[in-house]
């Protein structure tokens, strides 16, 4: 991380009340149903010291709806993983079970890349 981008990840105080913190842009107050998503899954080994992860990216919804889908994926391709800035995050390359898993569940047609 350069230093320039960990000016955007600090801590904020505020003596306002009414101060809220930015929101990523895709995390919304309202889910839209899953076949309206346009999600996209990546294999990433940036930063990972080799070793690969699985993102999917793209859900617009509530925070808690995200983490429910990445409950539900973590389970279902028996591995761990995290949320982080409305991107899910899976250990390993699932990128074939998750598509599945999504078509299966209602997802539209989800992009590999």
């Amino acid at each position: 991380m350069s230093h320039d981008d960990s000016r955007d990840k600090r801590m904020v105080y505020s003596t306002d009340p009414n101060f809220k913190m930015n929101e990523p842009e895709n995390i919304q107050s309202e889910t839209i149903p899953p076949s309206q998503q346009n999600l996209i899954i990546r294999l990433d080994t940036k930063k990972r010291k080799g070793k690969s992860v699985t993102t999917l990216e793209g859900f617009r919804g509530r925070r808690d709806d995200i983490e429910e889908l990445e409950k539900k994926l973590k389970n279902f391709c028996g591995t761990g993983g995290s949320t982080k800035d409305g991107i899910i995050i899976i250990q390993g390359d699932q990128r074939e079970k998750i598509r599945g898993w999504l078509q299966k569940n209602g997802y539209k047609n989800p992009l590999m890349r």
